[in-house]
């Protein structure tokens, strides 16, 4: 029976690259992204070893179906809920449009982590919660931003506890700024120039999986990763 690791959000940035690894280390790959087009273009290219579902991580009968039937493909032993969309802004220039965008992140941690505890009868899974260095603090532009990262590490540390002393493993990501896509429509806030002194998307999956996968009889339940000044 094949051990898939689920990714959501991985057509770009840093869950691209995780898939990427992810399949290189032998592991059967289950993608969940929006992007239809990205979706269809990597299931192409990777093939093997890979599967894509085209969907919104936050719309709860859509994972439920999903989840559902990657679990028919093989045994679900890992979870990386890596969705998120951020909102670079003025404590006063936030809308409710941008407030929904930020918790679609929140939404489908929550959504995917319950549906693959279902499918796994909450028994020898890990569940790997990318969040953000805005999880650890405030900042000035990022205050609806940071309230979302804030309450995913709540549901993180909740679900810690939940779980403690069983085969169910919770992992908190916390890395800060990457050279991706993710500062795009911010230019006022972070320009190119700034984006580019920012961390490689490669070398963080690389970092994460490291501690992810090691086969030690321990697990690294926070990972805080920081660029060099």
């Amino acid at each position: 029976m094949k051990n898939i690791a689920i990714v959501t959000g991985g057509t770009r940035g840093l869950g691209l690259e995780l898939v990427k690894q992810f399949l290189a280390k032998g592991w059967f790959v289950c993608n969940i992204g929006r992007n239809e087009e990205k979706i269809n273009k990597l299931q192409k290219e990777l093939k093997e070893n890979y599967c894509g579902f085209c969907g919104d991580v936050s719309d709860e009968e859509f994972m439920i179906r999903t989840i559902e039937e990657i679990g028919k493909i093989g045994k679900i032993k890992i979870l990386v809920n890596n969705v998120g969309e951020p909102s670079f802004k003025l404590p006063t220039q936030y809308t409710k449009k941008d407030i929904e965008k930020c918790l679609k992140g929140l939404q489908g941690m929550i959504i995917a982590s319950t549906q693959v505890l279902k499918v796994t009868e909450e028994k020898d899974v890990k569940i790997v919660n990318i969040m953000s260095s805005a999880a650890l603090r405030g900042n000035k532009q990022e205050s609806v931003y940071c309230a979302t990262k804030w309450g995913e590490r709540g549901y993180t540390e909740s679900l810690k506890v939940a779980y403690k002393g069983t085969s169910v493993k919770i992992i908190g990501v916390y890395p800060g700024g990457m050279n991706t896509y993710f500062y795009e429509n911010s230019r006022d806030y972070v320009t190119e120039e700034k984006q580019n002194s920012f961390m490689n998307p490669n070398e963080v999956a690389d970092v994460i999986l490291q501690n992810v996968l090691n086969e030690n009889n321990l697990t690294v339940a926070d990972i805080v990763i920081e660029r060099n000044a």
